[in-house]
C-alpha cells in the first residue's frame, strides 16, 4: 500500500534525526563486523550524508573484501541477516528490514567494467565519525560517484551528489588536481555547475 505524505514525512524525520532503521542497521553491522575484525567502510548515500549532503536513502552501501563478506555471511546468515537471493553478494538486515549492497574491493563502479577507478581497500580510505561509524573519505566518495556516473547513464544522481558535495563543502576548483586523473575533468565540469545559483 502506498505511503501517505504524513508517513513519508515521518520517515524522513526519523532519518535526519538518526533514529531510522537505516541508522540502526549501520550500528548493528558496525558492531558485528567490528567483533569479527573485518575492515569495511560505509559508502554511497550514507557517506554523502556523513560529508554534509543531507538526503534520504533506503539502503546501505558498504565497501568490503570478497573474502571478508563470505566470512561474515558464513557466520551470520540466518542470524538476523539474509541473502537478497541465492548467490547474491548483497544481503538484508532482517531485524531492521534494510538492504545492504556490497561494493567489492577491486571491482569497478558504474558499468562494472575495468577503469582507472576501482573500489579500494576500506582501511585505506576510511574515516570514523563521532558515533564510531566508518565512512569512506570525501575524496574517495567523489571519485567513485563520478566514475559511476560517467559509465552508467542510468545513475545521474551520482553527478548531482557530487555537485551538492562541492557546494556544501565549498570545494575549490583545484580539488581536481588531487583526484584520480580519470575523473578530474568531470570534477571541473561539475564544479562549474555547482557555481550556478539555484532559484528555488
Amino acid at each position: 500500500m502506498k505511503e501517505s505524505l504524513l508517513q513519508v514525512a515521518e520517515r524522513a524525520d526519523q532519518f535526519f534525526m538518526g533514529t531510522s532503521n537505516i541508522h540502526q542497521a549501520m550500528v548493528r553491522l558496525t558492531k558485528t563486523l567490528g567483533e569479527m575484525k573485518i575492515p569495511f567502510a560505509i559508502a554511497g548515500a550514507m557517506a554523502a550524508n556523513a560529508h554534509g549532503h543531507r538526503r534520504t536513502t533506503e539502503d546501505i552501501d558498504i565497501l568490503i573484501r570478497r573474502e571478508d563478506l563470505a566470512r561474515f555471511k558464513e557466520q551470520h546468515l540466518g542470524r538476523g541477516w539474509v541473502d537478497k537471493f541465492t548467490g547474491s553478494k548483497n544481503f538484508r538486515d532482517a531485524v531492521c528490514n534494510v538492504n545492504i549492497d556490497a561494493l567489492i574491493v577491486g571491482e569497478y563502479p558504474g558499468d562494472g567494467l575495468s577503469k582507472p577507478v576501482a573500489f579500494p581497500p576500506p582501511e585505506s580510505v576510511v574515516e570514523v565519525d563521532s558515533e564510531g561509524l566508518p565512512y569512506i573519505s570525501l575524496k574517495t566518495l567523489l571519485e567513485l560517484k563520478m566514475a559511476s556516473g560517467m559509465t552508467a547513464v542510468h545513475r545521474p544522481r551520482d553527478f548531482d551528489d557530487v555537485i551538492q558535495l562541492i557546494r556544501i563543502n565549498r570545494l575549490p576548483l583545484d580539488t581536481a588536481e588531487t583526484l584520480n586523473p580519470y575523473v578530474a575533468d568531470k570534477f571541473r565540469e561539475l564544479w562549474q555547475a555547482a557555481q550556478v545559483k539555484e532559484d528555488y
